[in-house]
């Protein structure tokens, strides 16, 4: 079978290779990897940039990937050969709240992940595909949507009054939006490209901010709610915009704390944070039970993922580095 390995850390060590095809063992099921897609998380993974907590030789990329089940191994009660399936990010996470032993196995971190055409999960560690998805779309799902959900609804409880503030047009905002919508809320969206507001405006969102024309956009997020502040904000950031989410967000709100895509050393005034009661979250995707959660929204609302560009594995070196550059509006995937 084909696979991408990345020999040891640097994109420049990223090479397709053919690998022997596995077989599974009891309790575990061979799933033929139809599509994966790629995270801001696969940047870092493919340079080493996890430490300790990734696997730093031969690792092989990408923690999304959908397909089918191939095989199964002794004892497996779970799925059936033909099933649509979609891999866990963190295999051991099955439910309940985090904890260091359920997030200390991670695809396409501290074990290999999904470049690949075949590969071993447990029976425990995957979901059901939506009939209404493709394998494409059912592989953006793990990170970007999990973490999205987790977000919004487990840790945020989001719904019909709310308002919610989404940064960008990446994986995890787009999700975001669209769930958030999904859960009755009203959106105010941000970008720095009039084509992009046109396009976040049709997929619901009811305000959007041109962050380059209005630098103090906190301020006029706070403004679309008649002064009151938005309930929730999804950041993801991190130093260049938090001082603006906190601007944003109500008396009492919630700031979830995704990403750092404009550093991770913000300088924001924590005496806002206290005298304001402002909640800082921090949010890592979710369990496979939030998972299957999240799964029933999307079938029952007919939600579709945006795909932006879509690489064959042989490509994936090109579609890492052009997720790097920022011009994508969606998901980048990998058809393997």
């Amino acid at each position: 079978m084909q696979a991408a390995i990345v020999e040891r850390p640097g994109l420049d060590h990223l090479v397709l290779t053919e690998l022997p095809e596995p077989t599974p063992g009891r309790g575990e099921v061979l799933v033929r990897l139809r599509a994966a897609s790629l995270n801001y998380r696969d940047t870092l993974t493919v340079v080493g940039g996890y430490g300790s907590k990734q696997k730093q030789s031969r690792l092989i990329p990408l923690c999304d990937g959908a397909g089918e089940v191939a095989a199964l191994g002794p004892g497996v009660t779970r799925w059936r050969i033909g099933d649509r399936v979609i891999g866990c990010l963190f295999p051991n996470w099955l439910k309940g709240e985090i904890d260091a032993e359920k997030i200390s196995l991670s695809l396409g971190g501290s074990v290999d992940g999904c470049a690949q055409e075949y590969r071993v999960f447990a029976e425990t560690a995957l979901v059901q595909t939506p009939a209404l998805l493709s394998d494409l779309e059912a592989a953006t799902l793990p990170c970007a949507a999990l973490t999205a959900w987790s977000a919004v609804a487990t840790q945020g409880g989001t719904g019909p009054g709310h308002t919610v503030l989404t940064q960008g047009a990446g994986g995890v905002s787009l999700f975001a939006l669209q769930l958030a919508r999904a859960r009755g809320a009203t959106v105010i969206a941000t970008s720095s490209s009039p084509a992009r507001l046109e396009r976040l405006k049709a997929l619901g969102a009811s305000h959007v901010i041109n962050y380059r024309e209005e630098r103090e956009w906190g301020r006029t997020a706070r403004a679309l709610t008649a002064g009151r502040g938005v309930d929730h904000v999804v950041e993801v950031g991190g130093a260049g915009t938090l001082a603006q989410s906190i601007r944003a967000v109500r008396v009492g709100g919630t700031i979830s704390l995704i990403g750092v895509l404009g550093g991770a050393k913000p300088d924001f005034n924590l005496g806002l944070v206290v005298t304001q009661n402002i909640r800082l979250q921090g949010v890592t995707v979710g369990s496979r039970a939030e998972f299957e959660a999240m799964l029933e929204t999307i079938a029952a609302q007919e939600l579709r993922p945006v795909i932006d560009r879509v690489f064959p594995l042989r490509e994936l070196r090109a579609a890492i580095e052009y997720l790097a550059t920022g011009r994508h509006f969606g998901k980048i995937c990998i058809a393997l």
